[in-house]
């Protein structure tokens, strides 16, 4: 990775995570992203890997489709690496909160990694 300053826009990430708008979120993505989620589901001996932008949309489309908030608390950027963490809440009262670490390049992610911890 390059130690070359970018721009990422935090603000448009925040009200589309905070707004569950799939299409704003994926229109911050590169043409080839990769994520990487470990989750109750996916350990991360085994973590769940979504390559290419049709899989990214997919997913965030599902995830912007539920009925559940999600609140953005802390985005820290340094160079061409992001991190955050976000909480989110299901209508039933289940909560799940994710870290992530994001690689970036031409104010865009190329990859991400999420660990997310659910409400047993």
């Amino acid at each position: 990775m390059s130690t070359t300053e970018t721009t990422f826009n935090v603000e448009a990430f925040r009200r589309g995570i905070e707004d569950r708008d799939a299409a704003a979120l994926i229109d911050l993505y590169g043409d080839d992203p990769e994520l990487r989620i470990v989750d109750r589901t996916s350990p991360p001996s085994s973590p769940r890997v979504l390559r290419g932008k049709q899989a990214v949309t997919a997913y965030l489309t599902d995830v912007c489709a539920r009925d559940m908030t999600h609140h953005l608390e802390r985005f820290v950027v340094q160079g061409d690496t992001a991190a955050y963490l976000e909480s989110c809440r299901y209508a039933d009262g289940t909560r799940v909160l994710c870290s992530a670490v994001l690689d970036l390049s031409g104010g865009r992610i190329l990859r991400q990694v999420g660990v997310q911890a659910w409400d047993e």
